[in-house]
């Protein structure tokens, strides 16, 4: 026994049954000193028991208490350890290896800014978001911004009042002509959206000295795609765009019109109809362009295409065929293929330290599937998440932590996942390994109208669209239209 055992307390007639457990963690600034990691605590202990045990000066000896939570084979001790004990058929006699992380903060509701129709995707603009960051020296301190894209067809831009700093123009006048079903920030000045009408369009977006006002204006138009584009993704230092639509093409696109090819002119505005001069003459808002590539993978309806994080040259794409897709992007070819289950709806990259990526993929059977895209990887299935009860659809990835997804779903929820918490699949799973959401962020607008539940999961209340950010916390959007605001700090345990 250890010097440190008796640091709990002393053994005697009054003192419940001990436990042994050795504490382990893998954030690298969190580590107990060698010689600390085992401890004799009483059997009743609960995490905020073990919380302050492990703040203490004997244990890491923090300056300010840490709240933490604790691991024990993949799942997040919720009882006391004699109950978990209990409850898992295990001995009190045997060592408990407890796997201790930065406490999970509840994601609160923040707010929530309603437009005119469903909201189909949202976009986060901060310090810390991807498009802030690629804008450098041209992201002004404080511009943090909320970017949707509606049925209505319109883009806005919101500030964290929940004003609309911004609105895009209709087809009329140069924007588009049917509803919008993707959109993001290119930079903190320029945005890139996509949608039925089966374009894809760049703005400019510049703001007045005050901020309190903008304007979207349309700077290029791009056709090739033939069907409705599904999801975009963008990669701000090279200027490409990626495209995933609903015929199963992908594009790739350059947000510069010097760079950019021709446009097919049989896909321009007014090229079907003979007398087409007038209507080309008001759509024309903006320069038309075509593709740099437009590549045909998938068999139906590609549901989204993502740049890899590390390398804009290549990408991935999910499609409805059940298959995701690695694609050489400097020579248009498919490089490797992972067929699953079920149709794709959602994709997701989540970067694992020094071991490339993860995908997570949403699917109409309402679970998230895991896949590793290398091709020397052991095994390309993962994990699986479950707990949605209706098809996912949009995903985003924890801006603070490897570990961390948050996922949308038509159930009409947001559900946020820990890839560290996992247990082994049942055979009714299908095995391997499985994990099951840490928190359930619910729409604010159903709530509000206190209505009984519905037989039919999100009924009213579909997500389309979530973004995970540092500054704004967890923005989502949906079939309530409305844009909504969780926020928590640290959610998934950063490990700054």
């Amino acid at each position: 026994m250890s010097s440190m055992d008796s640091s709990i307390g002393q053994p005697g007639a009054a003192e419940p049954q001990q436990i042994r457990v050795n504490f382990t963690t893998t954030s690298p600034d969190l580590q107990l000193p060698e010689g600390r990691t085992q401890l004799l605590v009483p059997a009743d202990i609960k995490r905020y028991g073990l919380s302050r045990v492990l703040n203490s000066e004997s244990m890491l000896n923090t300056p300010s208490p840490i709240p933490f939570d604790f691991l024990i084979n993949g799942s997040f001790l919720r009882t006391s350890l004699e109950e978990y004990l209990k409850a898992n058929g295990l001995s009190s006699e045997s060592t408990v290896i407890l796997q201790y992380v930065r406490s999970l903060i509840p994601p609160v509701f923040q707010a929530s800014f309603e437009h005119d129709d469903w909201v189909s995707d949202v976009d986060v603009l901060s310090g810390t978001s991807r498009a802030g960051v690629w804008s450098g020296d041209k992201f002004v301190t404080g511009q943090d911004r909320i970017l949707s894209a509606s049925y209505d067809g319109l883009l806005r831009i919101w500030n964290d009042s929940g004003n609309v700093l911004a609105t895009s123009v209709a087809g009329s006048l140069g924007g588009h002509s049917a509803s919008i079903k993707a959109a993001k920030f290119v930079s903190s000045s320029q945005i890139a959206s996509a949608g039925l009408d089966r374009t894809i369009r760049i703005w400019k977006y510049a703001e007045a000295d005050d901020r309190l006002s903008g304007i979207l204006k349309p700077s290029l138009e791009l056709y090739g795609h033939k069907a409705c584009v599904e999801s975009l993704d963008v990669h701000g230092p090279t200027g490409r765009v990626l495209s995933a639509a609903s015929d199963g093409s992908v594009g790739l696109w350059t947000t510069s019109k010097s760079a950019a090819p021709a446009a097919p002119s049989d896909l321009l505005p007014g090229a079907a109809a003979g007398s087409g001069a007038k209507k080309r003459k008001i759509t024309s808002a903006a320069p038309q362009r075509g593709a740099l590539a437009l590549m045909q993978p998938h068999s139906t309806a590609a549901s989204a295409a993502l740049f890899d994080p590390a390398d804009p040259t290549v990408a991935y794409s999910a499609s409805q065929d059940h298959t995701l897709r690695t694609i050489d992007l400097t020579t248009a070819k498919v490089e490797s293929v992972i067929t699953t289950s079920h149709p794709l709806l959602s994709l997701c990259t989540i970067q694992r330290g020094g071991s490339g990526v993860l995908l997570a993929a949403g699917t109409s059977a309402r679970h998230i599937t895991l896949a590793d895209p290398r091709v020397n990887a052991a095994t390309t299935a993962v994990m699986t998440l479950r707990g949605h009860r209706n098809m996912v659809t949009c995903l985003a990835a924890a801006p603070d932590s490897e570990y961390g997804l948050a996922s949308g779903s038509h159930d009409g929820t947001v559900r946020v996942w820990d890839l560290r918490s996992a247990r082994a699949g049942t055979k009714a799973e299908g095995g391997g390994s499985v994990s099951e959401s840490v928190y359930v962020i619910e729409r604010e607008s159903q709530k509000e109208k206190g209505r009984a539940k519905s037989d039919v999961p999100g009924r009213g209340a579909k997500v389309f669209g979530v973004a995970w950010d540092q500054r704004w916390g967890i923005v989502s959007a949906g079939e309530d239209k409305m844009v909504q605001v969780n926020r928590g700090r640290d959610l998934l345990a950063a490990t700054e």
